[in-house]
């Protein structure tokens, strides 16, 4: 799979190592190639003075099977006419076309978002529902996933979007497993609100909570009683719930549902078969209620879900 990341005169180097970090590292053992390329070899006025020398030109998302734009250095300036041209030929191709924050800016002007969902960063998602009408802009989730194109609010959630697609390559344990690399939490939903109280522990109970959501996520198979889980974190119910909605956006139930979710979409790339074995494996009851939960957490049933992520 060749990943072709944009850089662009201007652009913040830490938006930028987004996607690098996640489809880049050396850590992340598979055949991705991953090419930042821009319209200029070498680009000398970064945020922070960072001078970027790439050996690719903005040509190289010709052969690319997905494109990232992370990013752009202002809502208000329009995108150049040949980033634009690109966007739309990695489209037209059937390439998997991604902007991070400001990005979706650029991907709304090459007319890729019309008619679809879309998100970008919350400081700047009511001048792009003004500017882009056509666009179904969706203020509250941190990454919007429509297939073919998708987007993302702020840096942080650049990431999460990142390992959501990086699950759609690779299968979600591979994801995951790159997540505890980069010591980030385990994907977010993309339905996510992009404001939390209190988006990462601070507290000792913060921090407890956060080990039982992680334990949760990484066996979803079984059924914990609240109150089991209350008195294991030392405190009451009330609280643990206070504290779950206020790390995950909702309520353990959501949680362990999005994480049964994942369970049941890793098996299905991995080739797993029967739709009642696949739900034994995830912790649903019966394949009736995985249905259910596909429904719920991603609009589409599984074979629907299954049948987007075949790239390439």
């Amino acid at each position: 799979m060749r990943i072709a990341v944009i850089a662009y005169k201007g652009i913040s180097p830490f938006m930028l190592s987004v996607p690098l970090a996640v489809f880049g590292e050396p850590f992340l053992a598979m055949d991705h190639e991953v090419m930042v390329c821009a319209e200029e070899r070498r680009i000398p006025t970064t945020t922070g003075g960072v001078l970027i020398e790439t050996d690719h030109g903005l040509d190289a998302t010709e052969t690319a099977d997905i494109v990232i734009l992370p990013g752009w250095r202002d809502a208000e300036e329009p995108v150049s006419g040949p980033l634009l041209e690109q966007l739309r030929a990695a489209h037209g191709r059937s390439a998997i076309v991604i902007g991070l924050c400001l990005g979706a800016f650029g991907l709304a002007e090459a007319g890729l978002l019309n008619g679809r969902r879309a998100t970008t960063h919350w400081a700047k998602v009511g001048e792009f529902a003004a500017r882009f009408p056509a666009v179904r802009t969706d203020p509250q989730a941190i990454f919007v996933d429509e297939g073919q194109v998708l987007t993302s609010a702020g840096i942080a959630a650049g990431l999460d979007c990142c390992l959501h697609v990086l699950a759609r390559l690779s299968g979600v344990a591979t994801a995951n497993r790159v997540s505890r690399q980069l010591v980030v939490a385990p994907q977010r939903a993309a339905d996510q609100p992009q404001l939390l109280d209190r988006p990462a522990p601070a507290s000792s109970a913060e921090r407890r909570v956060a080990g039982i959501l992680e334990r949760l996520w990484s066996d979803p198979v079984t059924s914990p009683c609240l109150d089991a889980l209350a008195a294991q974190s030392g405190m009451s119910r009330r609280s643990l719930t206070r504290h779950i909605r206020a790390r995950t956006g909702g309520s353990l139930g959501g949680w362990i549902r999005r994480a049964r979710v994942a369970r049941a979409q890793d098996a299905l790339l991995q080739g797993s078969r029967g739709i009642e074995r696949i739900a034994a494996l995830s912790g649903f009851p019966d394949a009736q209620s995985l249905r259910r939960a596909f429904r719920s957490e991603l609009g589409m049933t599984p074979v629907q879900w299954l049948s987007r992520q075949r790239l390439g």
